[in-house]
């Protein structure tokens, strides 16, 4: 699998770390504990589109957020996730 980064270009897969799912939103403070539960330890396994949190540590070190297809890899979008890192730093 190769990854078009919008700064480097294409790239293979080897430069990107994968971070997990881009959709799960972290639960308010003072949420229930089921909410956090949830947040941290429940997720879907999606066959199909997907929108994932990647970062090009071996490149620009940006954090970007694509659009792949599970079942085949296809990548059909690639964008810069800017303000990620700070969130998932702190997750």
């Amino acid at each position: 699998m190769r990854i078009v980064c919008p700064f480097c270009g294409e790239r293979e897969l080897g430069e990107f770390t994968y971070l997990g799912d881009a959709k799960p939103v972290r639960p308010a403070a003072g949420a229930s504990q089921d909410e956090v539960f949830d947040y941290v330890y429940l997720r879907d396994n999606v066959a199909g589109g997907t929108s994932e949190y990647w970062y090009h540590g071996g490149g620009c070190r940006a954090w970007l957020k694509i659009t792949r297809n599970t079942l085949t890899h296809e990548i059909s979008s690639v964008d810069p996730a800017a303000g990620v890192g700070a969130a998932k730093a702190g997750a």
